[in-house]
């Protein structure tokens, strides 16, 4: 009878331990589940993710406060609050992640048209995009003492906000291109007149990058079938690095990159060079890259403080290097004994970078949005 008797309360105890541990994989389940309905970490990228990211930047658009404005004063006339200067592009802390949070919104307007913020996205789109707001836009462009206002990042991301609009058959994207050429030709300008000039590369992992910015102008002047931009562009990358060898890779990163300038410097390359020259021309400049499948070659950051406004670029470093490592492998040949190295630290890069979108903090919340989109819609490669 004690026998018995305690066999059942064992028996009790392990259905007990069971029921509980079933309890826990169901919510262990649960709540992955909904971690990848929240999050694009997994990878996958479908009209929730794209729902998470257009919000980012439908927050920050229309947010003037706080900004980070980099302003030239030739008087107390040019005293003025951001909204006043800058009439389209004052949000999301500074011009450069306005424009590019813009460019967003497009992105996922084309990419998701009846998604359920389609509506806000335009309404957001068409109270800036004005043709008051971009010819006071291109005003200050133009006035005195801003040659070098957000050149060339800033500059760049205008470009491609442009391109978009012009490879989106719609009557409001027509609408809005129509009302950016003046600030988009005076972008044009600024970038022809100054890239003649520029004697040296900017080989550094924030926004002077020029390796960074000359691929997305080269896209830009791609995709509107401008040769003479094209060629200045593509010139300038080959004048820039095509003697490059062994890039240190190995002092990468800096404690406040949110771009490679290693990586940076290939990524464009091979949007000049034909396959074989790349691959050949690759061999040299990254000779780190294995031939074999060798794990963490390349490890990915993590940001110390994301609510830091700069340490928070780390978070970003892992999207672009996510991005410029799958620009390189769509550009080598399918035997490349690199492919396998290159595309494992991809894949890590890109998990670590989108699980890191969260907008928990505004200081990464009104930038990361856009290089999350750049990444999982592939716009930088060529189909």
């Amino acid at each position: 009878m004690v026998f018995k008797s305690h066999l059942s309360l064992l028996q009790k105890f392990i259905f007990a331990l069971a029921a509980a541990h079933l309890i826990c994989l169901q919510a262990e389940n649960a709540t992955h589940q909904k971690g990848q309905q929240a999050s694009p970490s997994t990878g996958a990228f479908d009209a929730n993710a794209a729902e998470r990211f257009a919000k980012l930047a439908l927050a920050c658009v229309h947010k003037e406060y706080p900004n980070k404005i980099s302003h030239v004063l030739n008087s107390d006339a040019d005293v003025a609050p951001p909204q006043k200067l800058t009439p389209s592009f004052y949000g999301c802390y500074d011009w450069h992640s306005s424009v590019h949070g813009h460019w967003l919104l497009v992105r996922l307007l084309r990419t998701f048209p009846d998604a359920s913020f389609a509506k806000a996205a335009r309404d957001a789109l068409k109270e800036s995009l004005t043709a008051e707001n971009l010819k006071a836009e291109a005003a200050y462009l133009r006035g005195e003492g801003r040659a070098s206002f957000e050149r060339p990042y800033g500059l760049a991301w205008l470009l491609q906000l442009c391109a978009e609009l012009r490879e989106w058959d719609d009557p409001q994207a027509l609408e809005m291109l129509a009302n950016l050429k003046p600030l988009e030709d005076a972008a044009v300008e600024r970038l022809t007149t100054w890239l003649p000039k520029l004697s040296h590369p900017i080989r550094i992992g924030e926004h002077n990058q020029t390796a960074f910015a000359l691929g997305l102008v080269i896209d830009y002047a791609r995709g509107k079938q401008d040769e003479r931009l094209t060629k200045l562009a593509s010139d300038s990358a080959r004048k820039f690095y095509l003697t490059d060898k062994s890039c240190p890779l190995d002092y990468e990163p800096s404690g406040e990159d949110f771009l490679s300038p290693c990586l940076g410097e290939a990524d464009v390359m091979r949007r000049v060079l034909t396959q074989a020259d790349f691959a050949k021309w690759l061999t040299q400049f990254l000779p780190q890259i294995p031939r074999t499948p060798t794990a963490g070659w390349l490890p990915v950051v993590i940001s110390p403080d994301p609510s830091d406004p700069k340490l928070a670029h780390l978070d970003g470093l892992n999207l672009s290097r996510a991005w410029m490592l799958e620009g390189i492998l769509s550009s080598l040949p399918a035997d490349d004994p690199r492919r396998s190295a290159l595309t494992s630290a991809a894949e890590a890069h890109r998990r670590a970078g989108l699980a890191a979108v969260t907008g928990e903090h505004y200081e990464g919340g009104h930038w990361l949005g856009s290089y999350a989109v750049y990444l999982t819609t592939q716009r930088g490669i060529r189909k």
